[in-house]
């Protein structure tokens, strides 16, 4: 008598773990909890899908392919400043800002090239007073430049601070005394903003 119940208890019990272990079956009308993807996207993904190479020349053939588009992507972004592409030290709203508050300014180091090439060849000449005036030039420059610096790195690390609270804004400062030191024209990313123009 006993037996019998726990036997029935047991059975139970075991078509129920069964139960559970079974997946519920989805309501037609319920919802997937996922959007259905159009037709086109989906026809992109199975184009896109990565095959899998036949041998080690056509596995290396795809990734060379690979690099080189995302080489183009990356060119591409550093032209024209899309952030979706470009390299990691480039990539953040931090040292977006760091940039443009560079560009927007004037700085001596950035006339550090053209200077350092004049004063060259200043002191090639073989004539004591020009070579001396050259040496004073080199001098007085790279003073300056050194003030600029410190200028600048005060002004975006006050600017920083005010713009990105509580975020990590470590090497934005350096980021941008570096920039500072490529003439406007060769900088990458280019320029997005204009001199005079607040960031």
């Amino acid at each position: 008598m006993f037996r019998r119940r726990s036997d029935d208890a047991a059975a139970s019990s075991s078509v129920l773990e069964k139960q559970d272990e079974t997946p519920q079956a989805r309501h037609p009308e319920a919802k997937k909890g996922r959007p259905t993807p159009k037709r086109s996207e989906a026809e992109a993904t199975r184009r896109t899908r990565v095959t899998v190479p036949k041998d080690r020349k056509e596995a290396s053939r795809q990734a060379r392919d690979r690099m080189r588009t995302e080489r183009e992507k990356e060119r591409q972004a550093l032209m024209n400043g899309d952030e979706r592409h470009l390299p990691a030290r480039d990539k953040g709203p931090v040292r977006k800002f760091a940039r443009d508050f560079v560009d927007a300014r004037w700085s001596l180091a950035e006339f550090f090239l053209p200077a350092a090439v004049v004063i060259l060849v200043l002191s090639i000449v073989k004539v004591g007073a020009v070579q001396q005036l050259s040496t004073l030039l080199f001098l007085l420059f790279f003073v300056f430049v050194i003030l600029d610096f410190v200028r600048l790195g005060f002004g975006l690390r006050k600017q920083l601070a005010a713009r990105f609270p509580g975020e990590n804004t470590r090497g934005a400062v350096g980021y941008g005394i570096m920039r500072t030191l490529q003439m406007r024209r060769l900088r990458l990313p280019k320029p997005q903003v204009r001199r005079g123009e607040k960031p």
